[in-house]
């Protein structure tokens, strides 16, 4: 019965901390200042299992939203995806470089 308590006790352990693992291994520089009204964003999944999905439009979505707290209209200047097979570290990756005037 004891042995018993013990596994459950572990097994909660598990169930509460494996998610907390897996999110950690993402990754969201949140919006970069790269100079000249220039800045860049990347967000990068945690495994290959989604895909992209919709990293881009997210990160876009967020630099559409820090250029409209300026005042100011977003301009894409340039982006990149990882490509697939995302395996051993390639893991799903967006990044934007975008300006607002």
């Amino acid at each position: 019965m004891e042995i018993q308590k013990e596994n459950m006790k572990n097994l909660i352990i598990l169930m509460t901390a494996a998610p907390m693992l897996l999110a950690s291994c993402a990754s969201h520089t949140g919006i970069i200042p790269m100079g000249q009204g220039n800045y860049m964003i990347a967000k990068q999944q945690a495994t290959g299992f989604p895909g992209l999905g919709n990293l881009k439009a997210e990160i876009i979505t967020e630099g559409l939203a820090q250029c409209t707290s300026q005042g100011k209209k977003f301009e894409l200047v340039s982006s990149q995806e990882t490509q697939p097979p995302y395996i051993l570290g390639n893991y799903p990756r967006s990044e934007i470089l975008f300006k607002c005037i």
